[in-house]
């Protein structure tokens, strides 16, 4: 009689990998991303449960709450937390309609106020609630989707108040978590990200002609590619998806 040998274990994961926003387009393309690099991956957003919405800050603490149980459960480090949320044009929690300003006629409290706590106030509870669960020793990478436009030094053009405000907020809120990270964790890094112009909602009715638009899975890969070779040293700094540094 002869005997099949046993199945070879399957292989420990790399680690955890949390993507808030993980059901959108490019953040559906990160999770895919991370699970093919052998990733145990938690996506995290509106559509997903638990849920999260920037609006109730209790949701922000019970997805984190959910993810450090996953921690237990798993026994497993968590060395990646991209945030992959945003926003630029559709309806505000106000219920108006937003989209970016060309001039400041169009300036409106209410889309300011949506843009900011989409793309500043959001990402700064995730920071306040997920950051404590990097561990305090070994790699570990926190990477937030920024924009060029929200660059200071790179702003050339005008217009589009809101989100490139916001967006500068978001960096400045990355380049002050990087500095209090790196007291728990010498190794941990926290960075900004352009991922450039990506085929989503968010950025296709602005893809104008002859500007590179590419596939979410194209520009996942990129920004991946990205974290896994950031430098040390590199913390707090704004990067976009070829790895080149951006003025704030």
């Amino acid at each position: 009689m002869t005997f099949a040998p046993p199945p070879k274990p399957s292989p420990k994961p790399a680690g955890m990998a949390v993507v808030i926003g993980g059901t959108g387009g490019i953040g559906a393309a990160l999770v895919a991303g991370l699970q093919a690099q052998g990733f145990e991956v938690l996506a995290l957003g509106r559509r997903t449960q638990p849920a999260l919405d920037y609006t109730d800050e209790a949701t922000v603490a019970a997805c984190a709450q959910h993810v450090a149980a996953r921690l237990v459960e798993t026994d497993l480090p968590l060395v990646r937390l991209i945030v992959a949320t945003g926003f630029l044009h559709g309806q505000t929690a106000g219920g108006h309609n937003a989209e970016p300003e060309r001039s400041w006629q169009h300036l409106n409290a209410d889309a300011l106020q949506h843009n900011f706590l989409i793309n500043a106030i959001g990402p700064a509870l995730v920071v306040r609630h997920c950051l404590p669960l990097l561990p305090r020793q070994g790699c570990c990478v926190a990477a937030f989707l920024s924009a060029r436009v929200g660059s200071i030094g790179d702003n050339a053009l005008g217009g589009w108040y809101a989100y490139r405000a916001s967006k500068a907020a978001l960096n400045q809120l990355v380049h002050t978590s990087a500095i209090e990270l790196a007291r728990r964790n010498k190794e941990a890094l926290c960075v900004a990200l352009h991922p450039g112009t990506v085929d989503t909602g968010l950025s296709q009715p602005f893809a104008k002609t002859g500007l590179q638009v590419r596939p979410a899975h194209e520009a996942a890969s990129d920004l991946l590619a990205v974290i896994d070779t950031l430098p040390a040293g590199s913390s707090g700094q704004f990067f976009d998806h070829k790895g080149l540094p951006i003025p704030w």
